[in-house]
Parts: structure tokens; sequence; C-alpha cells
């Protein structure tokens, strides 16, 4: 479950034995075969523009320097044309639902990105306000001669990335990678995919291409003489439209230490659980990893690496952990990327909208407001200890997760309100909220995307089923209400309103 084991390991010799593995992969990315598929130029110039002052990494999905092939894409531009390395971050007045809660994960993360790159004589801009705006404005002021980004299929990070390239001056190349994902989303498939049937293989066949260690970023040989702004660290949240009232978890611990100390707690002590005990809500056998991915804190191709050195012990686990790491997560990528409406009920398959349709005026038994779904206030104790695990941990088990959102669907009283309200709940307390794999579990859930149709009920119509008894024939069902102090609300207290 989401609660921290009672002693972490130290991750001293841990950090230590990857940062050897990189040194002996490559001395630094110049001596690196870097993988030009990995690189999308998205304008028409494609050399860094001469007597220039720097090369700038716009840092935004994936906040991280080791292991993070747009930071060693940056330093390779960088090094090649002798120029100093900028690199950037965009605090946002708000981004969809993020909280408080949110905002101090990331902002505490920066602030040891901000460390590091002083120690790697590199330039961090802690920045205020909407990228379009202030990245032009740094790649004007800096005298930029080359820009890298990130790739976050979202639509409003795309739609920042559109605006920065008509504002840019016309002769700075603006280039792409997709750190997040083992194999970029552009080279797994140029289409939508139906299922993790459909894309499995495409991803698979690629990961001995891919699928690669990292070389280190270095101390950059370029100092810039220009004098930096200074980064604004104990104002940076004064302004931001956010939630206050959700704070911030303690079981979590921010930026890439804190991400790596939880992945080697894994390895050592939970992996072994997965295959057999990750379905499990009163197990302590899942990876607990997702904050860190979500924030690009860590990367998942380093996950990855290491996971697999323990195949030959834990067999069926390491492959269950590579089937949700890489197949389902990057299948999320992939939908939200060639899906416009990724996030409503439009963007469901024909016969999920058709049923759900035909569905939307059957009697619900129980018709709850969102305040009441918020507030857990439900007949049903699992899902309220479910709720309760989320506004207080920023995060559902993954079983659970499912139960939660089709729940939702069957108290609510249209689907796309179900939708739409499972959708503000999770992005408002999950820790990996507004994220691909947040809207696909909804979607899947509710809308039945990746899945298939199931015998028709009520409310429901064909899309996938479950119910309490379901969930007491898999778990201990009131070990997990009672670990939350759940209860079952009275069916005729007034939170209660039958259709």
């Amino acid at each position: 479950m989401s609660n921290p084991p009672a002693k972490r390991l130290k991750t001293s010799d841990f950090l230590s034995t990857i940062a050897e593995q990189r040194k002996e992969t490559a001395n630094n990315i110049l001596e690196f075969k870097f993988n030009k598929k990995r690189v999308r130029v998205l304008t028409e110039s494609d050399e860094v523009v001469p007597k220039s002052k720097g090369i700038l990494y716009w840092m935004f999905r994936d906040p991280r320097i080791q292991d993070n092939w747009s930071f060693l894409f940056a330093q390779k531009l960088a090094l090649k044309n002798k120029l100093p390395l900028h690199v950037c971050y965009c605090i946002l007045p708000k981004f969809l639902d993020a909280t408080l809660r949110h905002y101090k994960f990331l902002l505490e993360s920066l602030q040891e990105v901000d460390k590091d790159c002083r120690e790697l004589n590199i330039n961090f801009h802690l920045l205020l306000g909407e990228p379009h705006d202030v990245v032009v404005d740094i790649v004007k002021k800096y005298k930029i001669g080359g820009l890298v980004v990130d790739f976050f299929p979202l639509r409003k990070p795309r739609f920042w990335l559109s605006e920065i390239q008509k504002r840019i001056p016309k002769d700075v190349p603006v280039c792409q990678i997709d750190s997040h994902n083992i194999v970029p989303c552009w080279v797994t498939s140029d289409k939508l995919e139906y299922a993790a049937r459909t894309i499995r293989n495409k991803i698979n066949s690629k990961l001995p291409e891919f699928l690669t260690e990292f070389p280190p970023v270095i101390r950059h040989p370029y100092t810039t003489d220009q004098k930096l702004d200074k980064n604004e660290w104990d104002t940076a949240l004064d302004h931001v439209l956010i939630d206050r009232s959700v704070d911030k978890v303690s079981w979590a611990k921010a930026g890439h230490r804190g991400g790596m100390a939880e992945l080697e707690n894994f390895l050592n002590k939970r992996l072994k659980l997965y295959h057999s005990k990750r379905n499990d809500p009163t197990a302590d056998a899942l990876s607990n990893l997702s904050p860190w991915f979500h924030f690009g804190q860590i990367s998942v191709q380093r996950s990855i690496l290491e996971a697999v050195k323990l195949k030959s012990k834990y067999k069926e686990s390491v492959e269950a952990f590579c089937e949700e790491a890489i197949v389902r997560r990057e299948l999320s990528d992939n939908f939200c990327y060639y899906n416009e409406n990724y996030d409503n009920i439009e963007g469901a398959y024909d016969w999920a909208k058709k049923t759900l349709e035909e569905h939307s005026k059957d009697k619900r038994e129980y018709i709850y407001t969102k305040e009441e779904l918020e507030q857990g206030l439900t007949h049903d104790d699992l899902w309220n200890a479910a709720e309760i695990q989320l506004v207080k941990e920023g995060k559902i088990h993954g079983f659970l997760r499912m139960y939660w959102a089709k729940k939702i669907l069957e108290w609510t009283k249209t689907p796309q309100e179900a939708l739409e309200w499972s959708i503000y709940l999770n992005d408002k307390y999950s820790m990996d909220g507004r994220d691909p794999n947040g809207y696909v579990g909804c979607m899947w859930s509710i809308c039945g995307i990746h899945d298939q149709g199931w015998r028709e009920r009520p409310v429901f119509g064909k899309i996938r089923y479950m119910n309490y008894q379901g969930c007491c024939r898999k778990f201990d069902v009131k070990e997990f209400v009672r670990k939350y102090g759940a209860k079952v609300h009275n069916k005729k207290s007034s939170v209660f309103k039958k259709k």
C-alpha cells in the first residue's frame, strides 16, 4: 500500500553503482552514439544559430538531470558548439486541477535540480508564468542558439510549444525529445492503437534498440559571461492560482534522490511480491513509483534497467512490472497523443458511446453529488475507504482505482458527469493526476477504452462491471476499510438521493 516502509534503505551505494554504470557507458554524451530517432526537429531551421550565447533546455515533463535524453541532447548541442548550457522550468499560475500538494512536490524537486545544475556549471532558471511568454523571453534575453524541449501529449503543453515555435526567432531550431517513454511515442506508432494487444509487439520489438544504458551529464566546460537573474524560491508559489487546502503528502519524498530511494526499496523488498500480490490492496506489493514517474523525477527507463537485473530471481514479477511500466504506460501516451478527446466521452469507441447513451436514462439506485463523493459519504464503505486514501495519501491502490471510477459511473446522473467528476477528483488529489495514465484509467473504467464489450446490464450497458462482492473474493475488504476508518453511511441519511 502507499504507506512508506518503516525504514528506508540508504541509497548512496545504489546511486554510486548507477553513476559508475553511466561512466562505463561513455565519458560524456559526445562519446555516446545518440539514437537520432529520439529527436524531432520541429522547425525549418536545424542548425544552431551562429554567434549565439547558449543552448536552452525547456524542462517540463522530465525535471531531472541524469537518465534524461532531453538533457543529454541539450548538452550534446552545447558541447558540440562550445556554448554555455541553460535549463529553465516554468512555474505555471495554474495547471488543470493541480493543488498545493502537487506544486510543493514539484518545487522541492526543482530546488534539488537547481543545486545539482550549479555543481555541474549549468545555468538553471526558475521562471514564473506561461511558457509561451517566459520561455520566449529567455531565448531572446540570453541569445539562445538552439532550444530543446520535452514531449508531453496533453493539449495544454502542445499549445504552449506551438506558440513558442511561432514567437521565437525564426533561425532558432526547436528539437523535441521523448524522455518519458522508452520508445518515443511517434516511433512506436503513427496512429491511435486500439488496445494493449495491438501496441505490445510494436513496443517490445523496439526495446533492444531503445532500452539502453545512459551516459552521464557531466560538468559543463563552457561558462556564461551573462548576468543571470536570481531564482526566487521563497516567493515562487505566492501568486499561483491553486487550491491550497490540499497539502503535501508525507510518504513521498520529492526529487530524484527520493524517487531512487523508493525504487531501491521496491527492488529489494516488494518486487518479489509484485506478480502475485499487486492486485491485493492489503498487501505491500506495488512499486509506489507513480508520483516520481508522473513528475519525471526518475526515469522509467532507469527503473526497468535495474529491474531486469533481477529477472532470474523474480521472472514473473519483472515481466509484470515491464508490462505495466512500459506497455500500459506508453499505450496511455499513444491514446492522448492521437486522440484529441482523451478526457471526454467523444474520445470513446463507437460501441461504448452507443451503449452508454442507450443506458444513460436507466434508473440509478443512488445518486450522489460531487461534494458527497469527495467526502466519501456513500453507502459503500470500500469505496469510501478508497476515497479517503486518495484524499489523504494522494493515491488509490491500482486495483481499487478501477472499482472507484466504475462506481462513480453507477452513482451519477450521466456518463459525462461520471467521467468529469472522476477526472476532477483524480487530478485534484492524486500525486499522478493530470497524466495520460490517469485519463486513460478513467476512460477505461467508464468508457471502455482499450477494453471490449461485456454482458449488457443496467446503467453500465456493455462496459465492464465491478462490484463489492467481487472485491471480497479477491482480498480482505474489511481489513482495507478498517485501515482507513471508512464507514457505511445510512441509506436513510439526507446524502442519499434515489432517482
